[in-house]
This record gives structure tokens, C-alpha cells and sequence, in this order.
């Protein structure tokens, strides 16, 4: 079995055992522009050509002024047009201070299960342009420029003035802008690129650092909105997208977010290594104590 074959075949699994997708469903995929979202989008659109179930799809990149780092948006828009996606490009920004729709119930703008101040996982959509409000997005193309200004940050990732790490107000800023074009395109489902490392990584975290059992389900319907969240690279490993990429020639992000190693994500990424140096099915057993635990799936 090739590598493309394995990757459908586990892509295909998942779809059917956690019933990610019905008939007539209208999915908005956040495509952040790294390799997972990118794989996503190509692996819908192969599944579309399937007679059944007929859905449709459309891509929204979000880009964030505040995080220096650049996206290159024509070669997303020339990807989707190759696969017949209608993209999005919205630029936005976060408050570097906490607000009060900040402190927003975790099932009306992040996942339940997340713990609060989660760090973005590494394929979460991205967004931004400086001096845009928050409350006032723009679409845009072309990238953001590395001089673009960004608050002080301390070591630990967090922004001046704000007890909240620059991730979680990223991460919340994004998932606004996800949310709330779902609901403008009267979308059914938003379909993220976290794949299995992603949802074990994030165990991890919640199980040291939060001190309960839980993860990013790969299903999960909201409970104060008319959409549910999909992962359909629940079952695919990290390793496998990234060599498939790399075959694909997928073209990298130009520079990647400086805070991305400054997280209690990293710290996890390297506990689940050092798992499986221990045993070679530490993978399977935590992800067989997450079903049978039913974290996987959330009504």
C-alpha cells in the first residue's frame, strides 16, 4: 500500500466511524495555509467526487497583523482555484488587553475540552492587518509584511497588559472569524486539519496542566449555534502528512508564528515522544482511553 492509499484509506475511516459528514452539508474549512489544512482540503475535495453523501465546500484564511509572519495568499488562492473552492481572506486583529467577549463560554468560540489558555495547535487557522480593529475585518490578499508591528511579549508568550498568552487571543480572534462566516454562508460544519498527533498532544496538556481528561474531539456539535466542528485527519499521523507534503510539494508558510515554541504544546509534542520510546503502542492506548472514555465525539 502506497502512502497516498494509506492516508485515504485512514482519512476514509474516520469519516465513517465518528459520522463527520451527511448529506447536503455545506463545510467551511479553516486553512491556515500549513500542511495539514492544505492535505484537508485536498482530501475533501477528492471525497466529493464520491456520489455519496454530496456536500459542499469553502476555505476561509484568516490572517492576524499583531503575529509576525507571513502567509503567501496567492499561492492559497491558486490552490483552491485548482480544486474549485471558493476562498475567503479575512484580516483582523486581537486586543492585546482582555475583554469581556473575550471571556466568551468555551462552546460559543473554542471547543469544549480545551482548556482556556491552550496554545493554537500547529495547523489552526491563521489571520491580520495592523491598525484594522478587531471588530472591523477586510479581506485582503498578498503577504502580511514581517514589520508589521506586534505588542511585547514576554518569554512565556503571554502580551503586555494581558494575563492571556498571545495563542489563546490568536486562536480566539480566528476561531470569531470561522464562526461567524459559518453562519453567513449558512454552513452545516467547520472542518479543521488536526490530525491524531494534534488530539493526543493536546490530552497531554489538559492531563498535566489542567488536571482533567479531555482533548479537541473529533466530532463535536455546538451546543449555542446551529454547527458542529469536524477533525476528518483524526486517525492520519503527523508523519505521514508531512511526507506526503513534501512529495506534493505543498509550499511552506514563509516564516512561522514566533510563538509556537513558547507553549505548553511543545512541552506535550516532546512527553509523547518520549511515550512512545517506551512503547511502541503508547499511540493506540491513548487513543483507545479517549474512546472508551467517549472524548471523541461531544453533543
Amino acid at each position: 500500500m502506497t502512502l497516498e492509499e494509506k492516508l485515504w484509506k485512514t482519512f476514509n475511516k474516520a469519516l465513517g466511524q465518528y459520522q463527520l459528514i451527511d448529506e447536503d452539508d455545506k463545510i467551511l474549512v479553516g486553512l491556515s495555509g500549513g500542511k495539514d489544512s492544505l492535505f484537508l482540503l485536498e482530501m475533501l475535495v477528492r471525497r466529493q467526487h464520491i456520489l455519496k453523501p454530496r456536500f459542499t465546500l469553502e476555505a476561509l484564511h484568516v490572517r492576524m497583523t499583531n503575529v509576525q509572519y507571513e502567509t503567501d495568499t496567492t499561492y492559497l488562492q491558486s490552490f483552491c482555484d485548482h480544486l474549485g473552492v471558493p476562498l475567503h481572506i479575512i484580516t483582523t486583529s486581537f486586543s492585546p488587553a482582555p475583554t469581556a467577549e473575550a471571556s466568551v463560554s468555551a462552546d460559543a468560540a473554542v471547543p469544549s475540552g480545551a482548556p482556556s489558555a491552550a496554545p493554537v495547535p500547529a495547523d489552526a487557522p491563521v489571520s491580520a492587518d495592523a491598525g484594522v480593529p478587531s471588530s472591523a475585518p477586510v479581506s485582503t490578499s498578498g503577504p502580511v509584511p514581517a514589520s508589521a508591528p506586534v505588542p511585547a511579549v514576554s518569554t512565556a508568550g503571554a502580551i503586555a497588559g494581558s494575563k492571556k498568552p498571545a495563542c489563546f487571543l490568536c486562536s480566539w480572534q480566528r476561531r470569531k472569524q470561522l464562526f461567524n462566516l459559518a453562519q453567513e454562508l449558512n454552513c452545516t460544519k467547520i472542518a479543521f486539519g488536526h490530525h491524531q498527533d494534534d488530539i493526543i498532544h493536546t490530552a497531554l496538556m489538559n492531563l498535566t496542566f489542567q488536571g482533567h481528561f479531555s482533548t479537541m474531539p473529533a466530532k463535536l456539535k455546538m451546543r449555542k449555534m446551529p454547527l458542529t466542528i469536524i477533525r476528518p485527519l483524526c486517525l492520519c499521523q503527523e508523519d505521514d502528512i508531512r511526507q506526503y507534503a513534501e512529495e506534493h510539494h505543498y509550499e511552506k508558510q514563509i516564516q512561522l508564528c514566533p510563538y509556537e515554541h513558547d507553549t505548553n504544546r511543545t512541552t506535550a509534542q516532546a512527553l509523547f515522544q518520549h511515550m512512545q520510546q517506551l512503547s511502541k503502542e503508547a499511540r493506540y492506548s491513548i487513543w483507545h482511553a479517549l474512546e472508551s472514555d467517549e472524548k471523541l465525539v461531544e453533543y
